[in-house]
């Protein structure tokens, strides 16, 4: 039974990835309604927060009907982070979730997200001084390392729980790596077997489909999965995985009517949220899986991705519906 401070969570819970300009609150509401565990926001810049920079702070939006909810920050000052957590305390999120992982270059050669991965000392001396400065529990995401030959996971989540960490959240893959070749959850697993670590160990990183979830709980023994890149305009895949762990089948897939309608909600919420432009900007990169395999659908793709106005959008999600009907498709 997975758990971060006080908060239970279930047997195998699943976690939504913290994913920038993705992870915001009009998906994550879809996701918690198809069966996502736990939510994480987009990555927050401290030095963003603490300067009241608008669109980081944008991201501290949390919502009741989402918890538990972990606000995720990023950087590498330390008067900043703790700053941040101060800032990030006071919208009340049930968990702080620490940013070692992200391999973009902007982030990494300022010597943050898994920028500190090469300094595993200050990764270390930072999450214990985030630890002491909140009374919510602090998680970690991050990587195996910075490359092939500086993997020392295994003794680096030890370092982390012992400072304080509640959860840690693997990414089977080096910085070096970036998102190429296949996670190797192998040294997670070790992670995990290591009888000093106490604290749940959640993998991620490829797990897109059913079978691999259940892979991961089964052979790999790890207490939950993050789900990242597999969610992107596919929330069911929650769902999805939840009754092929209940029943060893798989849902059937959503209808044509379905996807138009998660895709409309998800729009709609999203021009709520954070005005036409960007509402419209932002969901754009949902669509090629909310519409995954139907045949012949690159032109009613391109007007989605192209259109500047939501009406647009609307009139394309009509059409398809219109011309596709109830067509049997797989996901």
């Amino acid at each position: 039974m997975a758990k971060i401070g006080n908060i239970e969570l279930g047997p195998f819970p699943l976690l939504l990835a913290p994913m920038e300009d993705v992870s915001d609150p009009p998906f994550r509401a879809l996701c918690k309604e198809q069966g996502a565990d736990v939510m994480y926001t987009e990555f927050i810049s401290s030095e963003g927060l603490i300067r009241d920079a608008a669109k980081s702070v944008m991201k501290l939006d949390i919502y009741e009907k989402e918890r538990p909810v972990g606000i995720q920050i990023f950087g590498a000052n330390l008067d900043s982070m703790l700053q941040a957590v101060d800032i990030v305390e006071k919208t009340k999120p049930d968990i702080i979730d620490i940013n070692y992982g992200c391999p973009v270059k902007k982030v990494v050669c300022k010597g943050a997200g898994a920028g500190i991965l090469k300094d595993i000392p200050k990764m270390v001396s930072l999450t214990k001084a985030i630890v002491d400065r909140t009374a919510l529990p602090v998680t970690v995401k991050t990587r195996l390392g910075w490359d092939h030959d500086s993997i020392h996971i295994v003794e680096v989540a030890e370092r982390l729980q012992d400072v304080g960490a509640q959860a840690i959240s693997i990414h089977g893959r080096t910085r070096a790596q970036m998102y190429k070749g296949e996670a190797n959850w192998h040294p997670i697993a070790e992670i995990k077997n290591n009888p000093r670590m106490h604290i749940p160990v959640f993998g991620n990183g490829d797990v897109d489909c059913p079978e691999k979830a259940v892979l991961m709980r089964e052979e790999f023994g790890l207490d939950g999965a993050m789900i990242g890149r597999a969610s992107i305009g596919n929330p069911w895949f929650f769902a999805q995985v939840k009754h092929y762990f209940e029943t060893g089948q798989h849902l059937s897939p959503p209808s044509i009517k379905d996807r138009v309608e998660m895709a409309r909600r998800h729009l709609q919420m999203s021009i709520e949220w954070k005005g036409e432009k960007l509402g419209v900007f932002e969901t754009r990169r949902h669509y090629t899986n909310y519409f995954k395999g139907i045949p012949h659908f690159k032109e009613y793709r391109q007007q989605m991705v192209t259109s500047d106005d939501s009406a647009g959008v609307f009139a394309v999600f009509d059409e398809v519906e219109s011309v596709f009907g109830e067509a049997e498709l797989s996901f």
